[in-house]
């Protein structure tokens, strides 16, 4: 589906967090704990953190939304993940995709503490921890209470003829 960042690359069979963590080289495991650290300390009350799609994944529970993420109502809404890829690392900001304000802030922001940034429609991809801004990564985090973030992404959404939630910019597409 359109946005879904379940379509970005490899995906782990590991069950859990820690397993995830596990099967990691030492190296990627030390990145990508580090980073976790940093959004567990900074997740705003309401989310949880589990498996999703592969990675690992901050999410809005079913208890809080119901609905579930629009493209998969089976899974809880995103708002953020961390990957091992082939090729890199990735920190998935599901809040920059639907938010082209917070996009842009959070692109300055890591610019501005002086790393460089690889970044696509919500994914930061890095090579080592060296690479990543942390502080932005926590502060972009930060800012996305639940309930804010739950209206932000209602906002994105439209209904489409057979009464389904779609993203209103894949609906627009759609209509071309």
């Amino acid at each position: 589906a359109e946005g879904d960042i379940a379509s970005c690359g490899m995906q782990s069979k590991a069950k859990t967090v820690d397993a995830y963590l596990d099967g990691l080289p030492d190296d990627r495991r030390e990145a990508i704990s580090a980073i976790r650290k940093v959004i567990l300390k900074y997740l705003p009350r309401g989310y949880e953190e589990g498996m999703q799609w592969g990675m690992i994944g901050y999410y809005v529970p079913h208890s809080i939304y119901p609905d579930g993420y629009h493209c998969q109502p089976d899974e809880p809404l995103p708002v953020a993940s961390l990957a091992s890829q082939k090729n890199h690392m990735a920190f998935y900001g599901f809040g920059l995709y639907i938010d082209e304000e917070q996009a842009r802030w959070f692109a300055d922001e890591w610019k501005k503490a002086g790393k460089k940034l690889d970044m696509g429609k919500s994914c930061v991809r890095f090579k080592k921890l060296e690479d990543v801004a942390l502080d932005e990564i926590w502060r972009a985090i930060k800012r996305l209470p639940v309930k804010q973030y739950i209206a932000q992404y209602e906002s994105q959404l439209t209904t489409n003829d057979s009464g389904k939630k779609v993203s209103k910019k894949h609906a627009a597409k759609k209509k071309k």
